[in-house]
């Protein structure tokens, strides 16, 4: 349903405040390489961000990282069955269950599940286990959200679990978010 992808760049800015995402993808036959920096406000306060995400060829995150111009550091690994663990190889069984990462401050982390799911309308309503990372705290949370694909490869809704969120998101031909409504836009 989506395009091949070997080589693509993004770039998002908030709706409202400052800010501005550069992101790097690069495929390779066996992975998918996401490296991405963002400036501007998470919770009141500026921020700088860095992350790296490392999916293997059918989107399932294996690894990501995340690093704050103040200090802030972390990084997991995951086998790709849900379980994850620290990156010095401490288990973290409080998160099994979840396949995707959701982080705040970037609507990059919705093409994780767009893409490894490969949903269409008739799957009908999906409910994922995510670990949830706030840039503002750089605390994981395991995390239920709902996906529903509305027009295959097209658009998609994304539907909170725990808070009365809910946006569509139109997608690219590679499944990258072109407009969260009220959130962000797409400037590349």
């Amino acid at each position: 349903m989506f395009e091949p992808l070997s080589l693509k760049t993004v770039r998002w800015r908030p709706v409202e405040g400052e800010g501005l995402e550069h992101l790097g993808v690069r495929a390779t036959g066996s992975s998918i390489h996401v490296e991405s920096v963002l400036i501007g406000g998470e919770a009141g306060q500026a921020c700088g961000i860095h992350y790296r995400i490392e999916c293997d060829a059918d989107w399932c995150v294996r690894a990501f990282s995340i690093a704050s111009t103040s200090g802030e550091r972390l990084e997991m690994l995951s086998d790709g069955k849900g379980h994850w663990r620290l990156a010095d190889g401490t288990p973290q069984p409080q998160y099994d269950g979840c396949f995707d990462v959701d982080f705040t401050g970037t609507p990059f982390t919705n093409t994780l599940p767009i893409r490894r799911l490969n949903l269409t309308p008739s799957d009908g309503i999906t409910r994922l286990h995510v670990l949830y990372v706030p840039f503002a705290t750089f605390q994981p949370l395991a995390d239920t959200q709902f996906y529903t694909c509305l027009d295959a490869g097209r658009r998609y809704r994304y539907q909170a679990a725990e808070r009365p969120f809910v946006a569509e998101l139109p997608v690219d031909s590679n499944g990258f978010v072109v407009d969260y409504p009220g959130l962000f836009e797409r400037v590349l």
